[in-house]
């Protein structure tokens, strides 16, 4: 099924000259890897700290654009610059599942947000990762498939917070909206699966 993260080959390509640069002033893969960690830490505990407040949720949507393009450096310094390790790819994926916990949870506190929902859609959001690594023990590639990958996500609780952060009252379209994601990660959590094993067969 289509996800934004199939936009990702077009987005790297974009950001290959910043790449360069970054490699060339000494800046690694790793260390990206672990900005972008820490910094989701800081802005999941503005949200945490202050959830009635507008400005983390202004925030918010920028970082995850910028979180994005760091994902997206990280990747490239490390295939295209020789900075590929076992310690980077453990960081990668490590380093992902910390940020989406740390940025989506602290929306349990939010006014207007059904914390059952938010914590249901934060573990299914782990869990839809597990099953992409899983892939590899039964000889399969990570899966990335969607239709509610780390991307989707990204878009979705971006534009939660920029629309809050405007202004716009919450209500019942919150609740439907974290309803459909829960839905949307059940499915891809399945399609990861179902792909690891069909790609499995294939091979």
């Amino acid at each position: 099924m289509p996800s934004i993260y199939d936009l990702k080959p077009a987005f790297q390509r974009l950001l290959r000259p910043v790449c360069g640069a970054l490699a060339r002033n000494g800046i690694t893969a790793n260390q990206v890897t672990v900005s972008a960690a820490v910094l989701s830490g800081a802005v999941g505990t503005a949200i945490a700290l202050a959830p009635q407040a507008r400005w983390p949720l202004l925030v918010l949507p920028a970082w995850l654009f910028l979180r994005m393009a760091l994902n997206a450096i990280d990747g490239l310094l490390a295939r295209e610059f020789g900075q590929q390790s076992r310690l980077g790819a453990l960081l990668n994926e490590v380093g992902d599942v910390v940020s989406d916990t740390a940025l989506y949870l602290p929306f349990a506190l939010v006014p207007c947000f059904d914390a059952r929902l938010v914590v249901a859609i934060t573990l299914l959001a782990i869990i839809s990762e597990l099953a992409g690594l899983a892939a590899l023990l039964v000889g399969s590639a990570r899966r990335y498939d969607g239709p509610m990958g780390k991307s989707d996500r990204a878009f979705v609780f971006g534009l939660l917070g920029l629309l809050l952060g405007l202004g716009v009252p919450g209500g019942w379209w919150i609740t439907a909206i974290l309803g459909a994601v829960i839905v949307l990660l059940v499915l891809t959590v399945a399609n990861r699966m179902r792909r690891a094993l069909g790609s499995h067969a294939a091979g």
